[in-house]
């Protein structure tokens, strides 16, 4: 940019050489040729655009034309005094140094932010406190300046677990229920009552019906229960909505088992989102491919759906294990297809 600048300065300076040498006749001649083609193109151009160095030669050249001649430039004579103070504040800048405290050290602040997060009790005299003992000096105001930076929030609203970590926590004992509707090839509305095991992901289909009524969702539970006690499983939570359809005679089968029921808040299905995942996961496999002709094809689709969920498809969260672990096999050997559900699905295994 300075090379540019000193490029047009000295092309101006030979230009008003060459200028002094013509004499006065040709010269008003050619200050009149050029007065015509600025307003010329004033009347097609909006808004020309100076660079800086047409800037500053513009200001310097200036100097020496009468302010009252400067009516022939193509920008005001408040542009050029404004171009004229910049580039004297661009002349006379200088280093300085910015007002206030200097930032914290990045050690500092992960230290800070370490502290936070391993001890959510503490607040930030608690944390500024530690860190002294650390050979660290920090002050309160900057300890919370740090928190808030990074999204933590104050001690009191660190405490506690969250939904999610609630459910991780516990995930063991943990069952979810709920329903989804199938519509069949006759436009019948077919109810599906599930559950699924929130740490491996085992789902179980409990019924399909046209009416899922009180009597018929507690008998459902009776049976499930029966099979728990057989297997030896225990459980200790059961999430559900709030659905009318959950009478309290069907919580009340899974009190006598000792297992909590948790109802999730209102208009909140993400509360029940492992229940939620796998009626997609369901659907994108399995029912968007199908026509579904009756009850008994309903619940044979589903019934071989599940079986394959559970035993054969690796789970993302289960690091690409199965729900219901499988036994490894070789690398070598045949590789053999059997088709699920008429091909939509494939398995694939060794021959042994």
């Amino acid at each position: 940019m300075v090379f540019s600048f000193l490029y047009r300065l000295l092309g101006g300076i030979f230009a008003f050489l060459r200028v002094r040498r013509i004499d006065s006749m040709a010269k008003d001649a050619e200050i009149l040729v050029l007065r015509h083609q600025l307003a010329v193109l004033r009347r097609q151009v909006g808004r020309p655009r100076f660079s800086w160095p047409d800037r500053a030669l513009i200001t310097l050249l200036a100097r020496a034309v009468p302010r009252d001649r400067w009516r022939a430039f193509s920008v005001t004579p408040e542009t050029i005094l404004a171009w004229h103070r910049r580039l004297v504040r661009r002349h006379w800048t200088y280093a300085h140094r910015r007002g206030g405290r200097p930032p914290l050290a990045d050690e500092a602040v992960e230290l800070v932010c370490r502290l936070a997060r391993e001890n959510p009790r503490w607040g930030y005299l608690r944390i500024v406190g530690e860190l002294r003992k650390l050979g660290v000096v920090v002050s309160k105001t900057a300890v919370a300046a740090v928190l808030r930076r990074n999204g933590l929030p104050p001690a009191p609203r660190r405490v506690g677990p969250s939904w999610s970590e609630f459910l991780r926590a516990e995930a063991r004992g943990i069952l979810a229920s709920d329903f989804f509707i199938v519509d069949s090839v006759l436009l019948r509305r077919y109810y599906v009552f599930f559950m699924i095991e929130v740490e491996r992901r085992v789902v179980h289909v409990l019924g399909v019906t046209t009416n899922p009524t009180g009597a018929w969702v507690t008998q459902v539970a009776r049976n499930f229960a029966a099979a728990l006690e057989e297997s030896g499983r225990r459980f200790r939570f059961l999430i559900r909505d709030r659905d009318t359809k959950f009478v309290p005679s069907f919580d009340a089968v899974f009190t006598s088992m000792s297992i909590e029921t948790i109802r999730t808040p209102v208009r909140a299905p993400r509360a029940n989102a492992y229940a939620e995942r796998w009626v997609r996961t369901a659907r994108e496999d399995c029912l968007d491919h199908l026509l579904i002709f009756s009850r008994r094809h309903l619940e044979s689709a589903l019934a071989e759906y599940a079986r394959h969920y559970n035993d054969a498809r690796p789970h993302r969260s289960l690091a690409l294990d199965t729900p219901v672990s499988w036994a490894e096999t070789s690398c070598t050997g045949v590789l053999r297809r059997k088709d699920v559900l008429g091909g939509i699905v494939h398995e694939y295994q060794r021959a042994a």
